[in-house]
């Protein structure tokens, strides 16, 4: 999809803070690699997660988007360890209910439209 794109989604969208906090969470799964998304989608959440940098959470502070920037660049061992607890953390203070009505949100509004369908694999 690209960057612009999603930056458009954005634009357009009125996301809250919890989206904000989803998006993240997302992000920490990915990096976890407990993320069931095809490739294309993890990319375009990656995207969506950078096109949000900057726009306050409920639930996360800055720590956490400081932590992923570094993971994102380089993780080692002991830094793969601390995106895992992040990680739990996230899926612990966001209810199923509300992760899930997110990502349906984010399909029901466009923002996998025109991509390549991938099944999400078990």
């Amino acid at each position: 999809m690209g960057a612009a794109p999603v930056t458009a989604w954005v634009a357009v969208h009125s996301l809250t803070a919890s989206d904000v906090d989803c998006a993240t969470a997302v992000m920490l799964k990915i990096l976890d690699g407990k993320c069931k998304m095809g490739g294309v989608e993890k990319a375009v959440m990656a995207e969506l997660y950078d096109a949000l940098e900057g726009r306050p959470g409920q639930r996360f502070d800055d720590s956490f988007h400081a932590l992923i920037a570094s993971a994102r660049r380089q993780a080692d061992e002991a830094l793969k360890n601390v995106i895992y607890e992040k990680r739990v953390l996230a899926e612990t203070a966001i209810s199923r209910p509300v992760m899930k009505a997110f990502k349906a949100m984010i399909r029901a509004e466009g923002l996998f439209a025109g991509l390549p369908a991938e099944e999400e694999t078990a």
